[in-house]
């Protein structure tokens, strides 16, 4: 294309992407349509990967063509692998694509629409894309070490181990809580567990047709494994209405955490390109192409969006949960912004799968993309429906009452209206007994995407089938993360058994796989299985935790590569990560501060103990808010010490008392050029 047209173009999308923010930011009174906020992140996204991304490769990090990889270098079957970049993209959106950007945005949609888009967009763009990006990066150069390990070297040994502690606890959290939310979706869905369960005989099947049969051969072995997705989606759907086989697929959540745990430690030991890949790859099928049907149809029908911008809660009174828009909208909304597991996922497996450095923009920051598109999604299938639906479903009984009856009139006391009949009717029409208080965010997702496929794709008549399709969707997305969480455990845990007898730290030594993979799964496990058996303990415990953890790693990450783009001698291109870094302090301490302290019950852990022993309530209610409490501060201690030797780290060599040195892998020319060019 002709550089006058290219000017052009770009032109059009950067002022076609403004008008469409404007419209979202500045409108109010009528209701918009919901078709601005695709065009406003679709049309943001290009620039911002075509011009933001390219100068942080090229000014930033001066990504090198010609330097092997440790995919190459290091390859042994097993987890240093070199990829098609095509597979490797897969394997990392769909491992860092959870529960969040479906279920945050949902949740976040109680201020409105506007402060959870604005965030979403302007958090990926220049922060979540960024982190992906950088640490993917930084740990291709130093042989796929994980951020723990980078704290170590580059900032130093005590910001090492304690980033080492801060990090292993919160992966432990994450992995727990992301197996109970799995355990939750497939328990009484036989669809989801079948057409999940089939994935797995599939990846391996793909993996030995890439590996084996048909070495290279991506097209041929992506269009075998769409159309066997596709049987097992709609296998999915012909158990479910099966009485014989819904039984042999409806599992107790005790069989299923027996499973997933099966599942979880088989996912770390096999080699990568067996199960884990491919089984990512494919699952990246579902996802991708069901946000893209999304788009198609919220497109062509343009249905309007029913939550106002803003609404009364930003005050901090909500429902869904109690806290004021600062912090806790960007609390809420992690993945799908800025996500610190993605920091695990890019210095764990993807790093390894890498086949050529500049395919790290495209993993790293166009991977962080589509999963800011699918938190759009998200925001609008929440949103499209009406604000008094959406309160109903995301309400807990405690707030709202117990009694339909008593539900809708609160909910239309607070200028929402709705009633119990419109409940009824709409529970009916997805095949459920009642949606009133279906807290958490996954059911009024799947309600709002039941609503835009129904009046696209079949009408009313098959929202039920959407409805559960949506369930099944989730738990797709959220099983991902579980085995690569698995695994990126499996690495950190390797490297610093590694520092007491370097055997251990051979990523390829199968006693150390075995032994490394236990104990990650044993850890999670645990607390996954004692979830499940009793409600008030195990994961349950600690799951108010999840965001505050999730962006402390983030906080984490950031000070990685802030610490390491200093020594490399590019401070003056440092705003590039300092600047959200900055953004993320103000945001989790600010948070951990009211989690911790706020006089509100609903807000702070402490608060909220207070109010239990003085009604006389269960003991073990009261030891999960203090135990919140004391995990969320010394949280917040581990991080905040590895942010002030960050600091201290930048000053001695901003100074000159200290060299800026890096400590990257030797430079090692690539033989994929030269093969390319033969």
């Amino acid at each position: 294309m002709p550089k006058v047209l290219r000017i052009l173009l770009w032109t059009f999308i950067s002022l076609l992407g403004a008008f469409a923010l404007a419209t979202i930011a500045l409108h109010r009174g009528e209701e918009i349509n919901a078709m601005w906020l695709v065009v406003a992140a679709v049309a943001t996204y290009a620039v911002a990967y075509r011009f933001y991304s390219s100068f942080i490769a090229a000014k930033l990090l001066a990504i090198d063509p010609l330097r092997a990889t440790p995919a190459e270098r290091l390859d042994n079957g097993r987890d240093f692998v070199p990829t098609n970049k095509w597979v490797v993209f897969g394997h990392h959106f769909a491992a860092i694509a959870g529960p969040g950007p479906l279920v945050g945005p949902v949740l976040a949609a109680q201020f409105g629409y506007l402060p959870g888009t604005l965030w979403i967009i302007a958090g990926a763009v220049l922060g979540g894309c960024v982190q992906d990006f950088v640490i993917l990066l930084f740990s291709v150069r130093r042989d796929g070490k994980s951020m723990t390990e980078m704290a170590k070297t580059e900032i130093g040994k005590v910001g090492g181990f304690v980033s080492y502690v801060a990090v292993i606890a919160i992966i432990i959290i994450l992995l727990g809580a992301v197996a109970l939310v799995v355990v939750n979706a497939l328990k009484s869905s036989p669809w989801g567990t079948f057409t999940i369960a089939m994935t797995m005989p599939i990846a391996l099947l793909m993996g030995l047709y890439l590996r084996r049969i048909r070495p290279g051969k991506v097209l041929e072995a992506s269009a075998m494994g769409f159309v066997l997705v596709l049987a097992a989606i709609f296998g999915g759907q012909w158990v479910s209405q099966s009485p014989s086989w819904a039984a042999v697929f409806t599992l107790s959540g005790a069989t299923l955490a027996v499973l997933l745990i099966v599942y979880g430690f088989a996912a770390s030991v096999l080699p990568v390109w067996l199960l884990l890949a491919p089984r990512d790859y494919l699952s990246t099928f579902v996802k991708l192409g069901t946000i893209a049907l999304l788009a198609i149809g919220i497109v062509a029908l343009r249905p309007s969006l029913h939550m106002p911008p803003l609404t009364r809660f930003i005050d901090g009174t909500g429902p869904v949960f109690a806290g004021t828009v600062f912090p806790f909208a960007f609390l809420t909304i992690a993945c799908g912004a800025v996500s610190g597991f993605h920091s695990l996922i890019a210095s764990g497996t993807t790093p390894k799968l890498i086949s050529r450095e500049p395919e790290t923009r495209m993993v790293g920051y166009g991977g962080m993309l589509a999963e800011s598109m699918v938190a759009i999604m998200a925001m609008i299938a929440a949103s499209v429906l009406q604000p008094g639906v959406y309160f109903a479903v995301n309400s807990p009984a405690g707030i709202v009452g117990q009694a339909p009856e008593t539900a809708a009139a609160t909910i239309t006391a607070w200028g929402f209206p709705v009633t119990a009949g419109e409940m009824s009717s709409l529970a009916h029409a997805v095949g459920e007994q009642t949606l009133f208080n279906r807290t958490g965010g996954a059911p009024a997702f799947a309600v709002g995407m039941a609503h835009i496929f129904s009046n696209s794709l079949g009408g009313q008549a098959l929202m039920a089938i959407w409805y559960h399709f949506a369930i099944m969707f989730e738990a797709l997305f959220i099983l991902t993360v579980l085995d690569a969480g698995t695994r990126v455990g499996r690495f950190m845990l390797q490297d610093a058994l590694g520092h007491i007898w370097k055997p251990l730290g051979r990523t390829s030594w199968y006693p150390s796989i075995l032994l490394t993979s236990g104990l990650i799964v044993a850890a999670w496990g645990y607390f996954l299985w004692q979830g499940v058996k009793d409600p008030l303990g195990g994961i349950n415990s600690l799951w108010p935790l999840f965001g505050i953890c999730n962006q402390l790693l983030a906080t984490v990450a950031l000070c990685v590569a802030t610490t390491i783009i200093i020594k490399m001698g590019r401070a003056r291109y440092v705003l590039v990560t300092l600047i959200p870094l900055c953004w993320l302090v103000a945001v989790t301490f600010t948070a951990a501060y009211h989690k911790v302290l706020n006089a509100n019950p609903r807000i702070g852990f402490l608060a909220h103990a207070r109010q239990l022993v003085a009604a006389g309530a269960d003991a073990r209610l009261i030891f999960n808010d203090r135990l919140d409490a004391a995990v969320a501060g010394a949280l917040v201690v581990l991080v905040a010490v590895v942010l002030i030797e960050s600091v201290l780290e930048w000053l001695r060599v901003l100074s000159g008392r200290k060299a800026a040195e890096v400590k990257e892998a030797p430079f090692v020319m690539t033989r994929m050029a030269l093969e390319e060019q033969s």
